[in-house]
């Protein structure tokens, strides 16, 4: 994977970084956080596309099953590597929410709720991600769906039960994220 650990923002464990889309990924709104870390101003972010901030060692098929899920209204908890201006990098683990219009049930945006993913989980998603994106290189994103699927079999487990295992998706965690929708749902 490009990039080293010197290359890493570390993030606060504290904070947290929002941000909000249209349905087609073109952001709304950043929070402070999501600015500063970013390294965008603020201006250069709302009205672009949230991929710009997409690290070129995350594997495509993360991507293609976050909008499928989100689209069909899921939300769905995800391990990200994002990329800041300046190409250094930081780790986080999303939780994505559709947001729905109340009288046309259509989704009007996407909210992603973030916090720093703990070195544990970055150690154990890194290679998998490599391998994904090295599949991709070859045999495009179909075949690194297949070896994901493979993966996952192999293991026993759905996306979201091994994702949720892997940064312990319960007590406090599982409380964040559910404070975080509260207060900007």
């Amino acid at each position: 994977m490009s990039g080293s650990v010197k290359d890493r923002i570390d993030l606060d464990p504290k904070k947290y970084i929002v941000s909000k889309t249209d349905p087609k990924g073109i952001i709304e709104y950043g929070n402070d956080y999501f600015v500063e870390i970013s390294g965008y101003k603020e201006s250069e972010l709302i009205g672009h596309p949230h991929n710009m901030i997409r690290h070129p060692d995350m594997p495509k098929v993360i991507f293609k099953m976050m909008w499928e899920r989100i689209k069909n209204k899921h939300n769905i908890l995800a391990v990200v590597k994002n990329r800041a201006k300046d190409g250094r990098h930081y780790w986080v683990i999303t939780d994505f929410e559709p947001k729905t219009d109340k009288i046309t049930n259509e989704i009007v945006n996407y909210t992603a709720y973030r916090k720093a993913a703990p070195d544990n989980v970055i150690k154990t998603i890194e290679p998998i991600y490599k391998k994904l994106v090295e599949i991709e290189n070859e045999s495009g994103v179909e075949g690194s769906e297949k070896y994901l699927r493979g993966f996952l079999e192999e293991k026993g487990k759905s996306y979201d039960e091994f994702i949720n295992d892997l940064v312990g998706n319960k007590g406090l965690f599982k409380i964040f994220f559910a404070t975080m929708k509260k207060l900007f749902g």
